[in-house]
């Protein structure tokens, strides 16, 4: 079931001046600066004397660059854009023991994707994200979140040589996983989110979710918020079993289709915490403050205020730049106009009530 999910108000920021509070974020990824495309062609060029040094301090001063972005966008909780991620597979298998590389797959049309191989049982080696965490909270000023790919996708977009199936994989990657969230909870972090994207394309494999839900937060305290997120695909077929998961907040994709599916997650009541997706990201139009507060009551449909998190679709990484910060900027200002709208009882909340 999903946790007690008491962890939220620690993210309301100094002086907020509503009684109501709508927690904002991001997913995760950001589009990268330009130069810092071109500074990864320059570390294959050997005749550019540019070092995996050099790439070091660019991707710093890109996280830099985009931590303060979203801070300047207002953002209750900032990411640093995933700035030294190019995908989400592939990063942390290049950590993990067990896994190799054997050359990129052709995916889609003219895309590849350096698809890795499990080809022995997996360990905890170094941690993957701390140093990452430590960077960007060293810069910010608001709380930090922290984004990873979570074992089911690990194992699913992943060849597997070495294991019976890919549930025995799924489980041995999440306790990986919850060896590298002790990791950063030593290090201070307290929002975590787990991203299961697989999960919407194979939804009858929720239960191998779940399970390895209780293994990444076993021994994981309370104060240290959940969220798990699945972007796109069809939310009925995996609810209402994800109210049987051990989280604090479900992050959903819902923004594209027009909110068409809000209504699965009203009957039975929803039990954690929701994370709306309230501006497309396959969308170049930047939608309005006004339209966005309109999505954002959506989400009061199904949980109240105090329950209820703001923040794109998904990633917003494909959408130009400037795109994305405007996407941001109205996403917060809408946040924040609804909350002084339903601090001035002007939005009806037809949420279910909580249970005694």
């Amino acid at each position: 079931m999903a946790r007690d999910a008491d962890n939220r108000e620690q993210f309301r920021p100094d002086g907020h001046d509503t009684e109501h509070f709508l927690l904002t974020t991001v997913v995760g990824s950001y589009p990268k600066p330009t130069w810092l495309n071109r500074v990864r062609d320059l570390v294959d060029d050997p005749d550019a004397k540019f070092d995996d040094e050099d790439l070091s301090e660019a991707h710093d001063d890109a996280a830099r660059v985009i931590t303060r972005e979203h801070e300047r966008a207002g953002l209750d909780t900032v990411v640093d854009g995933e700035m030294r991620r190019e995908e989400m597979v592939e990063y942390f298998a290049h950590r993990i023991p067990g896994y190799e590389f054997n050359g990129p797959v052709k995916v889609w049309g003219h895309n590849y994707f350096n698809k890795p191989s499990v080809v022995s049982e997996v360990e905890y080696d170094e941690p993957w994200l701390v140093d990452e965490f430590e960077f960007t909270s060293d810069v910010a000023e608001k709380p930090v979140k922290v984004p990873i790919t979570g074992p089911y996708t690990l194992a699913r977009w992943s060849f597997n040589e070495a294991y019976d199936d890919e549930a025995a994989l799924a489980y041995d990657l999440a306790d990986l996983v919850n060896e590298e969230v002790e990791q950063l909870v030593d290090a201070g972090a307290r929002y975590v989110q787990i991203d299961e994207p697989a999960l919407a394309t194979t939804p009858d494999d929720h239960a191998i979710v779940g399970e390895s839900l209780e293994r990444i937060v076993d021994g994981i305290p309370d104060e240290v918020r959940i969220c798990l997120h699945v972007c796109y695909g069809d939310y009925s077929r995996i609810y209402p079993e994800i109210n049987d998961f051990p989280i604090d907040e479900f992050d959903v994709e819902l923004c594209n289709d027009g909110y068409e599916q809000i209504e699965v997650f009203r009957e039975p009541d929803f039990e954690p915490d929701l994370a709306l997706g309230v501006v497309d990201v396959h969308d170049a139009e930047v939608e309005s403050v006004e339209e966005i507060k309109a999505n954002i009551q959506e989400g009061l449909k199904v949980v109240p205020p105090e329950r209820l998190t703001v923040s794109p679709d998904c990633g917003v990484k494909l959408l130009p730049r400037e795109v994305a910060y405007q996407k941001m900027e109205n996403l917060v200002a809408a946040a924040r106009e609804v909350e002084a709208e339903l601090d001035a009882g002007e939005i009806d909340v037809v949420a279910p009530e909580p249970g005694p």
